[in-house]
């Protein structure tokens, strides 16, 4: 029993060890987004995940929207909510600028004041976990 236990710890550490952290603008733990596009907030419950093909859905697995390769973020009946341009300028669906991605993982709305942190975590996915699943 004692080993299933010490399995069990193990590949939960695993699990911690390959998720980034999303800070909120104080630098507090936010959230998590794992290398398999799991979305968490920061008592490790999950809110959502980013499957490899862009499929964005809710805890319960359902579909709520799509990340497309060129940016495009959309809702889940194929209507366009947002942008990410390569430069990390996040955008609404009437390309308004809402927020900024920077190379270095700082997250800022669209004052440029900043409201977060997703250091090594792709852009597109900060952008849905900032702007559309609201982690701060």
């Amino acid at each position: 029993m004692k080993k299933a236990g010490v399995i069990c710890f193990l590949l939960f550490n695993l699990s911690l060890v390959s998720a980034q952290t999303i800070e909120s603008g104080s630098r507090n733990t936010a959230g998590y987004i794992k290398s398999d596009g799991t979305i968490e907030n920061k008592s490790h419950a999950t809110v959502g995940y980013i499957k490899s093909d862009g499929t964005v859905e809710n805890k319960s697995h359902g579909t709520i929207g799509r990340v497309k390769s060129d940016g495009t973020i959309e809702n889940k009946s194929g209507s366009t909510v947002g942008y990410v341009k390569k430069d990390g300028t996040v955008e609404n669906g009437s390309h308004s600028t809402i927020g900024y991605i920077k190379d270095n993982g700082t997250v800022e709305n669209g004052s440029h004041s900043t409201v977060g942190y997703a250091s090594g975590i792709k852009k597109e996915w900060a952008a849905v976990a900032f702007f559309f699943f609201k982690i701060e």
